[in-house]
């Protein structure tokens, strides 16, 4: 590479650089549902269907980015919200984004925040496959609430031994010539886990992180 070839690939690197192997990773996009209620700001969530994933546990709207359906993350919130509480993308509009989330199962959740063109509840048409009730809580609550922090311990395994007694190697570190350490399991870090028990439900793991996110930028 010569040095009119190196300028012309500096020249093409963007001002906000992407993540290292999305497309190894799980895409997906939420929405953060406000609306206004005696013009005390309200937090959306839904209550998710109890035959679907994740069944009866309570969520933003959202989900998969589909590069055939959507021209980008914030048309996947879009979209996944209108299916999912039956309004129209028109009545919503997008105020800003939340920081990007990278889970430790291999997701990435491009976050979106958006008022919600609606006088109350009653004019949503959530869909009853995968939602079963929609409720708000006041972004007050929020604020004035610190979230319990747990943590789950994260685990490299280089190998590990099926039902059967087959062990499979993931990372050959003899092979490599790595050093020998390797071939250990290890234990690298712990992730946060916040919760937050109002009462009427628990809020916790992705959505009580995207919404201790918001709260710390709030504050």
């Amino acid at each position: 590479m010569n040095r009119d070839e190196f300028e012309r690939f500096s020249d093409s690197l963007p001002a906000t650089p992407g993540i290292y192997g999305r497309d190894n990773f799980f895409n997906s996009a939420v929405l953060v549902p406000v609306l206004f209620i005696d013009n005390d700001c309200h937090l959306l969530f839904q209550k998710r269907a109890q035959a679907i994933r994740q069944g009866s546990e309570i969520c933003f709207p959202g989900g998969r980015f589909d590069p055939e359906l959507d021209s980008g993350f914030a048309a996947t919130a879009l979209r996944e919200t209108e299916e999912e509480l039956g309004l129209a993308r028109d009545r919503i509009r997008l105020t800003g984004r939340l920081d990007t989330v990278v889970t430790p199962r291999a997701v990435i959740v491009e976050c979106f925040v958006g008022v919600l063109d609606i006088a109350g509840l009653e004019e949503l048409r959530p869909d009853p496959r995968e939602v079963q009730e929609v409720f708000t809580i006041p972004l007050a609550w929020f604020i004035a609430t610190q979230p319990e922090i747990y943590h789950n311990r994260i685990e490299i395994q280089p190998s590990y031994v099926d039902a059967a007694g087959r062990e499979h190697i993931l990372l050959p570190v003899d092979m490599l010539g790595l050093p020998p350490h390797y071939k250990e399991r290890r234990s690298e870090w712990t992730h946060e886990v916040a919760v937050y028990r109002h009462r009427r439900c628990t809020i916790w793991g992705l959505t009580a992180a995207i919404i201790l996110g918001m709260i710390r930028k709030i504050r």
